[in-house]
């Protein structure tokens, strides 16, 4: 593939020896080499054999190092040091490397070690036609006027070819037609370009576009071409000027129009054609507003809405509209607008004047506000009513044109509603109507019309006896339905139902928070409870108040151990000796312990236990009553003197109890007492006769006592009786609260006992009524609170509950009767056993 051309002789060869030769000696040598090759070679296509060539001998190629020393960053040759082959390394383009150079050279330097030698190698690129001729432009527009004449020339543009020689560019050849001919000419530089010459003159109204092809092709084996299309335009001559249709146009248009809306298109129409026939539209001598509110297409003459119309700011519009053609003539025509009404404004609603707030007790008719309603459309459009739909205590009247009062139809009431927001609408007669709501604000300013309401209708309150001074007991709280100082409330107490000492050293009340306070220590045995009134009053002018009741009960406490009243006690706590017959049999009633308890209810249900015995088998005590019976028969083995102690407890919690000790003797009488206890028999037998007379006593006076207690029974009862025929209901305000000393803290009987012996007796408190007969009464609360028994609240019940009160009461007396009487034995003599 590589050419090594004959320049190299049999005389050069000899001078190439030569220089070896001389170079050898200088240990530097210098040759040149001449190869030619084509460009666009494949990689590794054979150049020449380089050692042969420069008479190297190829087995020292690699020993001494022959290689390329050019210093481009392209590598196109190598050199292959087995055979001393000069090969292709890259692709070659001569375009590339040389551009427009016609001869292409590329310079190589190749370097030999051992000795240093430089060779200098020349390779030409030679040009091969692989590129074609290009134009600049692919499409060439020229516009030529119809009254252009002919022999005028038009350059078209030229072709360029990177090949050189007979590969580039050549010749032009223009597509046949009957107007233009082609002229090619040569630049300084050698490049060829064509001229198109017109030969006949132009007529834009028989043919106003020619259409040609222009041919440039090169020298090259194949030859190579390249076209470019030619479009010439016959430029029009203007000898006509626009026309619209019609001078004047009047057009109607709505107003609010949205914007870009159509309005009209005005159109003129020019003879000619191109430039000369395209017609340009503008507004001409019109006031800046007018120009403001419309556009017009400068090409298609369509005017639009630039911003909206409003019937109400301007009813008509006047404009000139010019067309210009491309040459310059113009012609003019008028635009008259004629804006038509819409109802496009809604009613405007002015408050002129409020009166806010407004007191709640105002009467109705009272003027509120004046309102103001003005509607800008015209008409129908601009006729307003005026309403709201709220169902209110307000109402609108028509004072005048325009104007509508609000007046107040009804009596306010700030507590139910304290403020309003009215919706006043104004709606016109439009089609389709426009309305707009105006919302007034209103408030209602408080007036003093309301009590303070408490929270109940009364109240029940229930305090541990023993409380401590000053401690709450209670809350009450009342609310006022007014505002601000009308319902600031404060409390106080107005009365109580306790006359013996002032009501304050028993209660006193927060006057702000409506806390109760006790201001004594509370003993449930002394008072059961109280009621009082319990007064709310707000801070308004006049100011208003409101009563309510409160019953306080007082709730035991087990703050009393039971008291023993039988037997009587000495001052050591030990009693008298009782006699027991030794022949009695087993179960055989000894005495009772009689013990009262001051407290109620569960802390007044008293236990008997025998604590200690001189025989424990030998006596029995009854849980709930204090019988002492009895176990055996009294033997022999067992002491004639016992001793007993007995510990009496309530039921209250912690519990509280007391001690007796009872000394019991086995003897069928005085006699047969011992010898040591004869004095004592004596003295025994004198306390007997005593204690006679007292019974005796004692039981007139408890006669008298009983007799008198029947008859206030009597009395009540009738007059309780009367009461619940006349009164229709009972009242559930009156809680039955157990009498004092209830739960039947003394289950006994006073019977009087005759002793064996007929001359002797004593005073004994047996005959224990059963636990399951005596009188109860229990006590429960219901929903509201309230003390009741458990039986039904009629009649009947109330009755009874007044007959056992009454009874109770009796009770009492005849319990300090009993301490009378045992005050009195206790001054008599007496010996312990």
């Amino acid at each position: 593939m590589g050419i090594w051309r004959k320049q190299i002789g049999p005389g050069i060869r000899l001078q190439v020896r030569a220089f070896f030769l001389f170079f050898c000696f200088c240990q530097i040598a210098s040759e040149q080499i001449r190869y030619s090759v084509p460009e666009e070679m494949e990689r590794g296509s054979f150049v020449g054999n380089i050692a042969k060539d420069l008479g190297l001998n190829i087995r020292q190629l690699a020993v001494r190092n022959l290689r390329i020393a050019s210093s481009g960053k392209r590598q196109y040759f190598a050199i292959d040091l087995n055979n001393g082959n000069l090969y292709v390394n890259e692709r070659i383009d001569r375009e590339e490397i040389c551009s427009e150079t016609p001869l292409c050279i590329l310079n190589l330097e190749m370097l030999i070690d051992n000795p240093l030698n430089v060779f200098h190698l020349k390779i030409e690129i030679q040009d091969i036609n692989d590129n074609p001729p290009v134009f600049n432009k692919h499409n060439a527009e020229i516009e030529i006027s119809e009254s252009t004449l002919p022999g005028a020339r038009f350059l078209i543009g030229n072709a360029v070819d990177l090949d050189v020689g007979t590969n580039s560019l050549q010749k032009y050849e223009l597509s046949a037609n009957q107007f233009f001919i082609l002229h090619t000419k040569q630049n300084s530089d050698g490049n060829k370009y064509a001229e198109l010459v017109l030969e006949k003159p132009l007529d834009r109204e028989k043919q106003s576009t020619h259409r040609l092809i222009l041919t440039a092709s090169d020298g090259g084996d194949p030859m190579r071409t390249g076209t470019a299309q030619v479009c010439i335009t016959v430029i029009d001559v203007n000898d006509n000027f626009p026309m619209f249709t019609r001078e004047v146009y009047k057009i109607s248009v709505k107003e609010n129009s949205p914007n870009n809306s159509l309005v009209f298109q005005v159109k003129a129409s020019d003879a000619d054609e191109g430039t000369n026939g395209q017609i340009t539209y503008f507004f001409k001598n019109i006031a800046d507003s007018v120009h403001h509110k419309f556009r017009l297409d400068p090409l298609s003459g369509v005017i639009r809405v630039n911003v909206l119309l409003d019937f109400e700011e301007a009813k008509r519009y006047e404009m000139i509209i010019e067309a210009k053609d491309g040459g310059g003539m113009v012609g003019h025509c008028k635009v008259l607008l004629e804006i038509s009404d819409e109802n496009d404004n809604a009613p405007e609603v002015t408050v002129m004047s409020l009166s806010s707030p407004v007191p709640e007790d105002a009467p109705p008719g009272t003027v509120i506000a004046l309102i103001n309603i003005n509607d800008r459309d015209s008409g129908l459009n601009g006729e307003v009513s005026c309403h709201f739909h709220d169902d209110i205590p307000f109402k609108l009247v028509s004072s005048s044109n325009n104007y509508f009062k609000l007046l107040t139809d009804s009596i306010l009431d700030r507590e139910k509603v304290a403020e309003y927001n009215i919706t006043v609408i104004a709606i016109d007669k439009g089609s389709p109507p426009t309305f707009t709501r105006k919302t007034i604000h209103l408030e209602v300013s408080d007036v003093n019309d309301n009590a303070p309401v408490f929270e109940s209708i009364s109240y029940i309150a229930y305090v541990p006896e023993n409380n401590p001074l000053g401690a709450s007991i209670y809350s009450v709280k009342a609310s006022d339905l007014d505002l601000d100082q009308n319902a600031r409330v404060t409390y106080s107490i107005l009365n109580g139902n306790i006359v013996d000492v002032p009501f304050s050293s028993y209660i006193s009340i927060n006057s702000q928070t409506g806390i109760i306070y006790a201001q004594r220590s509370f003993d449930y045995e002394e008072l059961r409870e109280f009621r009082m009134q319990v007064k709310a009053q707000d801070g308004g002018s006049p100011a208003l108040s409101t009563n309510v009741t409160l019953k306080v009960f007082i709730l035991d406490q087990n703050d009393n151990a039971p008291e023993i009243l039988y037997p009587s006690l000495e001052s050591d706590g030990s009693a008298l000796f009782e006699m027991v017959p030794p022949s009695s049999d087993a179960g055989y009633l000894v005495t009772k312990v009689v013990a009262v308890d001051a407290d109620s209810g569960h802390n007044a249900w008293l236990s008997y236990q025998l604590l200690q015995a001189t025989e424990p088998e030998l006596f029995n005590i009854a849980l709930h009553n204090g019988e002492i019976r009895t176990s055996r028969i009294f033997m022999g083995k067992y002491s004639v003197k016992q001793r007993l102690i007995i510990s009496v407890k309530d039921n209250g919690q912690p519990p509280l109890s007391a001690t007796v000790t009872l000394n019991i003797i086995f003897s069928e009488n005085i006699q047969q007492v011992p010898p040591e206890l004869i004095n004592q028999s004596s003295e025994a037998s004198f306390q007997s006769n005593l204690n006679f007379y007292l019974i005796i006593a004692l039981a007139l006076i408890c006669f008298l006592f009983l007799l008198t207690g029947i008859l206030v029974a009597v009395m009540k009862f009738r007059k309780s009786h009367f009461e619940c025929l006349s009164a229709d209901h009972y009242s559930k305000d009156e809680s039955a609260f157990p009498p004092r000393y209830s739960d039947s803290t003394l289950p006994y009987s006073y019977n009087v006992w005759l002793a064996a012996d007929s001359r002797k007796n004593e005073f004994s408190f047996l005959n224990a009524s059963d636990q399951s007969n005596r009188p109860t009464n229990v006590v429960t609360a219901n929903n509201n609170g309230l003390l009741l028994t458990d039986k039904e609240e009629n009649i009947q019940t109330e009755t009874s509950s007044l007959l056992q009160r009454d009874l109770m009461e009796i009770y009492v007396d005849l319990k300090k009767i009993g301490r009378i009487v045992k005050g009195l034995e206790a001054m008599l003599p007496r010996k312990k056993v």
